[in-house]
């Protein structure tokens, strides 16, 4: 029976805790930084291999002859051009009438009806 009630009293304990909230309190002083350790050591670096020849290059064939050009044949005449026909005569100008004389007077223009 006396390990019931001490249960009956932690549980207690627990659920009143979980009620009661306080303020959270200062912050603690912060840890010393640890030691970094030994750089380990870089291997050596390998040889680069040889580098191989290049092969010869084979030559160019030869280039085919042009065959010859042909003839052109012979252009043909062009025929004769025809006579232009004769001009016919101007008839005789005729002769222009006297030319009449100019007054000094007053030209009076009418109407018509």
């Amino acid at each position: 029976m006396r390990h019931s009630k001490l249960f009956i009293a932690a549980l207690a304990a627990l659920a009143l805790g979980g009620c009661i909230t306080l303020p959270a309190g200062p912050a603690g002083p912060q840890g010393a930084t640890g030691d970094t350790g030994a750089t380990g050591y870089t291997g050596q670096t390998g040889n680069t291999g040889a580098t191989g020849y290049t092969g010869a290059t084979g030559r160019t064939g030869a280039s085919g002859g042009t065959g010859a050009t042909g003839d052109t044949g012979a252009t043909g005449y062009t025929g004769a051009t025809g006579d232009t026909g004769a001009t016919g005569s101007t008839g005789a100008k005729g002769s222009t009438g006297a030319k009449g004389t100019t007054t000094g007077g007053t030209v009076v223009i009418v109407p018509g009806r």
